[in-house]
């Protein structure tokens, strides 16, 4: 009786409210098309990825230089995922909603996903480490607030903490990209991509690429940090980034609108 009315109180005749069936026809669509890239789009996307959140870590570490606030400092990394989103690239951790619903709803394949994410992955890096390099040789003033940051997540013991650090990480992401795809609002985009950053910077929370390039840039500029040490963080906090993203908000996601799955898989 509440499913029969609900149809007769809504705006549509379909399994779910028209808002959600409007996010998913969006979320699957979008999803379908980053998975048919070709490779060279794949990098080249990534590549500007890194290139734009850079500028946020960059922003990042001259608040944190000036003021020793991470929270101050959070609100302007924001800068770095709205740049990502008026630029229409994209990082890593943007990849577990819309290309994951497009396989769950079989308009891609397990393969198109893999490499759409060990592209954007690599690419995001690269594409980061270079601009990193050019920020720690032209602001070297910045080499104790580089290194403090770098240690933070490189000393960190792989404990519960971490683990949780690494899933929030990954879920705030991708619920970033379930709110933006929510609104055709500019503005309000906008907003959700300076929250995110403010949530993802401001509380250290554990993201393989943000926290990369942190990492990245006090290793360009002398601090006694290492890339063996950032494989060593690297290797568990993608793979709990990966959990969080997809289990806490994408899979929630589809068991919601589980039913227009189904549908799509049959159409």
């Amino acid at each position: 009786m509440s499913e029969e009315a609900r149809r007769n109180d809504g705006d549509n005749d379909g399994p779910v409210e028209e808002e959600l069936e409007s996010s998913f026809d969006a979320v699957v669509t979008e999803g379908a098309e980053r998975l048919h890239r070709t490779v060279r789009a794949v990098i080249v996307t990534g590549l500007f990825g890194g290139l734009e959140v850079a500028l946020g870590v960059m922003a990042y570490v001259a608040v944190l230089d000036e003021t020793g606030s991470h929270l101050l400092a959070g609100l302007a990394f924001g800068i770095g995922l709205v740049a990502i989103y008026l630029a229409h690239s994209e990082l890593f951790t943007e990849d577990f909603l819309m290309p994951v619903a497009a396989v769950v709803s079989r308009d891609g394949t397990p393969a198109q996903l893999a490499k759409l994410w060990i592209g954007t992955l690599l690419a995001n890096l690269v594409g980061g480490w270079g601009v990193m390099w050019l920020v720690a040789q032209a602001f070297p003033q910045w080499r104790a607030v580089l290194s403090e940051s770098a240690h933070h997540f490189v000393d960190a013991p792989l404990n519960t903490q971490s683990i949780c650090l690494a899933i929030l990480g990954g879920s705030t992401m991708t619920l970033l990209t379930r709110m933006q795809q929510g609104t055709s609002s500019d503005v309000a985009r906008i907003i959700a991509a300076m929250a995110a950053g403010f949530l993802l910077a401001g509380l250290q929370l554990f993201h393989s690429i943000l926290d990369s390039l942190l990492i990245f840039g006090a290793i360009h500029a002398g601090a006694e940090v290492d890339y063996v040490q950032w494989i060593e963080w690297f290797g568990y906090t993608v793979g709990f980034n990966i959990v969080g993203g997809v289990m806490l908000v994408t899979v929630l996601r589809l068991v919601r609108t589980k039913e227009l799955v189904k549908e799509e898989r049959h159409s």
